[in-house]
């Protein structure tokens, strides 16, 4: 499902969908703790974590969406996308982490977010 106004869902119950720079930016803003996918439609590993995501979506209290980047070229730049799956977590809309490491379980993908989440806050960001 494709949404540009990523407000209109919680991201509690599945990934939304992202369509470009601006409903990222508003669906990072309008979340405590956000995970963020960028991936390509020709990526297995990528489609291989939808399932992956989408359990995360519903057990953690944090949104989870998916960017496509491939026609914004300044967003790739932005978040220096040299390799998908690329996993960002925000904390307070602000990009706080990062990793490209092909596919990642779900339990190391929960403690990796839960654990910038808990960083973030004890920064007092």
């Amino acid at each position: 499902m494709s949404n540009s106004d990523p407000n209109t869902l919680t991201g509690h119950d599945r990934p939304v969908e992202l369509d470009d720079e601006r409903a990222l930016e508003a669906f990072v803003s309008a979340a405590d703790v956000a995970l963020v996918e960028f991936y390509t439609d020709g990526c297995g590993i990528c489609r291989s974590m939808g399932p992956v995501l989408g359990n995360l979506a519903r057990e953690l209290d944090v949104r989870v969406g998916r960017i496509n980047p491939r026609d914004d070229p300044p967003l790739v730049e932005r978040f220096d996308v040299r390799s998908v799956p690329l996993f960002v977590c925000f904390v307070g809309g602000e990009p706080v982490s990062r990793r490209a490491e092909g596919f990642v379980g779900g339990d190391d993908l929960a403690e990796w977010v839960e654990a910038n989440a808990a960083a973030s806050a004890s920064d007092g960001s």
